[in-house]
C-alpha cells in the first residue's frame, strides 16, 4: 500500500475537514473524472475509482478514525481495520452501492418522485385593469374577471371519484421511485427511477374524478371586486396574496398581480404626486393683474394673479396635488400662466391698443432689455 495516495490528497482537502467540506470535495472530483464526462479515457477511469474509494472511508467516521491511525493497512485483508478488498468495500467493488443520489446531486438528474410528490407552489395570475386619471386619483373599486385554477369541488383535490379513495402503489410502495440494479465496468450499480406505474406520484387513482379527469384541478372564471387605492399611478401593480393559481401538494397558491395603466387627463399631466396644467388669460389681467379661476383636483378656485405676470410663468399651488400612497402627505399644483393675444379687434381697440402702445413706449423694449445686444453675441 505504499503507492497508494493520501485520501486526503485525492479528495483535495485538510485532515481537518468536516464532512461537509468532504462531501462537497467528492462531488466535485466525480464529475471531474466519472466516465460518462470521459469516455474510453483510462486514466480518468483509474481517478474515479480512487476518489470513490477515498470518499467511501472519509466519509464514514469510524473509517476515518482507523485510517488517521493506520493509514491504508487498516484496510488491507486481514489489517486492522478488517475491511479487505476494494476501499471497503469488500470484493464486490461498488456492489450494492447506490448512486442515485450522488448522480442527481452531480448531474442535475434522478428521480423525478420528489418534484411530483412535494409542495409545489402555484403560478402567479396577472389581471391589466385600465382606469381614468380621476380613479387613479381618488381611488375606486373595479370588478375584474380572470381565469383561475383551484381545486377540483367535485374531489377535494384529490383526483378521484366522489366516493372513491387514492390508493397507494403497490410497486413502489406509495415512495414513487424503484430502485433498479446494473452491471457496469465497476461493478454492480444500484440506481432510482421514476415508477412507471404511478409515474413518480407513489398514487393510483383506479377512478378519476370525471370533473378534473383525475387532475384534482380545474379552471374556472372568477370574479373578483378590488379596491385601487388613491395615489396610484401608471405601470404600478397591486398583489392580492393567495389569489392566483392553486398550489400542488400543500404548495402556496400563487398572487393575483393588478397592473395598472391610467388614462390621460384632458387639463392635468402628473409627475409623481405633483400635477401640472396651463391657464389662460387676458392681456389686460396678465398686465392690470386679476383674480383668476385655476381648475384643481377638487374643482375650480380663485388665485390672486398679480400685475405684471408674464406668460410662462408658473404659479405654485401648495397641497393640491395627489395624495401620496399609504400617507397623508399631497403634492403639489404648479400652474403656468398663457397670454392670449386677443383676435378680432375692431378699428377702435386697434386705436386705442396703438396709443397705448406708444405711451409705454414699447418701440424702445428691445433696446431697454439689451435682446439684440445679446442676439448679436
Amino acid at each position: 500500500m505504499a503507492d497508494k495516495q493520501d485520501y486526503y490528497e485525492v479528495l483535495g482537502v485538510n485532515k481537518s475537514a468536516n464532512q461537509d467540506e468532504i462531501k462537497k470535495a467528492y462531488r466535485q472530483m466525480a464529475k471531474k473524472y466519472h466516465p460518462d464526462m470521459n469516455p474510453g479515457d483510462s486514466e480518468a477511469e483509474k481517478k474515479f475509482k480512487e476518489v470513490n474509494e477515498a470518499y467511501g472511508v472519509l466519509s464514514d467516521e469510524q473509517k476515518r478514525a482507523q485510517y488517521d491511525q493506520f493509514g491504508h493497512s487498516a484496510f488491507e485483508q486481514g489489517g486492522a481495520g478488517g475491511y479487505g478488498g476494494f476501499g471497503g468495500f469488500g470484493g464486490g467493488g461498488f456492489e450494492g452501492f447506490d448512486m442515485g443520489d450522488i448522480f442527481s446531486s452531480i448531474f442535475g438528474g434522478g428521480s423525478r418522485s420528489s418534484r411530483a410528490n412535494g409542495p409545489i407552489d402555484g403560478d402567479d395570475i396577472l389581471v391589466r385593469v385600465s382606469l381614468s386619471f380621476e380613479e387613479a386619483v381618488f381611488g375606486c373599486k373595479k370588478e375584474i374577471s380572470f381565469g383561475k385554477i383551484q381545486k377540483c369541488s367535485d374531489c377535494s383535490g384529490t383526483g378521484a371519484e366522489k366516493g372513491t379513495s387514492v390508493e397507494r402503489c403497490s410497486r413502489c410502495n406509495g415512495t414513487g421511485t424503484i430502485r433498479v440494479q446494473q452491471r457496469t465496468v465497476l461493478g454492480m450499480m444500484q440506481s432510482s427511477s421514476p415508477c412507471p406505474e404511478c409515474n413518480g406520484t407513489g398514487k393510483i387513482i383506479k377512478k378519476p374524478c370525471s370533473n378534473c379527469r383525475g387532475k384534482g384541478l380545474v379552471k374556472i372564471t372568477k370574479k373578483l371586486e378590488v379596491t385601487i387605492p388613491a395615489g396610484i399611478d401608471d405601470g404600478q401593480r397591486i398583489a392580492l396574496r393567495g389569489q392566483g393559481h392553486e398550489g400542488r401538494n400543500g404548495g402556496m397558491p400563487g398572487d393575483l398581480i393588478i397592473q395598472v395603466s391610467v388614462r390621460e387627463h384632458q387639463i392635468f399631466e402628473r409627475d409623481g404626486f405633483d400635477i401640472y396644467c396651463e391657464v389662460p388669460v387676458t392681456f389686460s389681467e396678465a398686465t392690470l393683474g386679476a383674480k383668476i379661476k385655476i381648475p384643481t383636483l377638487e374643482g375650480e378656485m380663485e388665485y390672486d394673479m398679480p400685475e405684471g405676470t408674464q406668460t410662462g410663468t408658473v404659479f405654485t399651488i401648495r397641497q393640491k396635488g395627489i395624495t401620496s400612497l399609504n400617507s397623508r402627505g399631497k403634492g403639489n399644483l404648479y400652474v403656468t400662466v398663457v397670454i392670449e393675444t386677443p383676435k378680432n379687434l375692431s378699428d377702435e381697440q386697434k386705436k386705442l391698443l396703438r396709443a397705448f402702445a406708444e405711451s409705454c413706449g414699447e418701440k424702445n423694449l428691445s433696446k431697454k432689455t439689451g435682446f439684440f445686444k445679446k442676439f448679436k453675441k
